[in-house]
């Protein structure tokens, strides 16, 4: 099984207060990932040190890793990653819209990276939605088009890891569910528990999600709440086991190949 993870990391401050990301970097090895998506990472700021957060946390997962800034403000950035161990090329990063009347939200944008396991090609993307209904209903709206999953090179299989900021009744979810599967609702212990991830010490909210193109198997999944994850973020780590159906991407392979 492939292994995913998707992490608000909240900058690495935990609810002690103290700023880790060596901590964050800890409970990710615990769970063994293939593929890591991470949110609210700072890089070069001063509130955390000026620390490259995205490159501490790889370094010490002796993973690779692309990086997105959605906020990018004199040298400060802020934004989303994907680290994998894996060979992996960015095919695309950006912004995402904002809500189309209100002006001054947080910026919000998106990462797309191709990642080889097993001989095959799974498209990943990550992102970190608006805090606002409309803000978030454009940004979909955005991801299901030609720049992102729309695009014909997003093939199946594909991945929409992330901190939607969306409950699974919000016209948002309901949008990107009809067009890629939850993931908890394809696995088989996924129903059986809580799928809250935040806020960290008593989840009641499930706003952090995985959606799944067709020709993906899921296993198990799951808010993580064990160990340090008690305490490195706001937010629960989301676990994903996953397998990719052998036939799924193998006619365009084979017409790249012979082409």
């Amino acid at each position: 099984m492939i292994r995913l993870l998707s992490y608000n990391i909240r900058h690495a401050l935990g609810l002690d207060g103290r700023v880790a990301p060596e901590r964050i970097a800890a409970v990710i090895a615990d769970l063994a990932p293939d593929v890591v998506a991470l949110q609210e990472v700072d890089v070069g700021r001063a509130r955390t040190g000026g620390h490259d957060q995205a490159a501490v946390i790889a370094r010490a997962l002796r993973m690779d890793y692309h990086f997105h800034p959605a906020l990018h403000a004199e040298g400060e950035r802020y934004g989303d990653a994907i680290l994998t161990p894996h060979p992996a090329r960015l095919v695309r990063a950006g912004a995402l819209p904002g809500h189309p009347r209100r002006l001054g939200l947080e910026p919000r944008g998106a990462l797309w990276v191709e990642v080889a396991l097993g001989g095959r090609r799974l498209q990943v993307l990550n992102t970190h939605l608006g805090l606002t209904g409309g803000e978030r209903l454009a940004q979909v709206e955005a991801l299901l088009g030609p720049d992102w999953l729309g695009n014909p090179a997003c093939r199946e299989p594909a991945v929409l890891l992330g901190d939607l900021n969306a409950t699974p009744w919000s016209r948002s979810y309901r949008r990107l569910a009809g067009r890629l599967a939850d993931a908890r609702r394809l696995s088989p212990t996924g129903r059986a528990r809580s799928g809250a991830t935040f806020p960290t010490r008593l989840p009641l909210l499930r706003i952090d999600h995985a959606f799944v193109s067709s020709g993906i198997r899921v296993g198990r999944m799951g808010p993580v709440g064990g160990g340090l994850a008690r305490v490195a973020s706001d937010h629960r780590p989301l676990l994903v086991e996953i397998a990719l159906d052998p036939a799924v991407g193998e006619p365009a392979r084979r017409a790249e190949a012979a082409g």
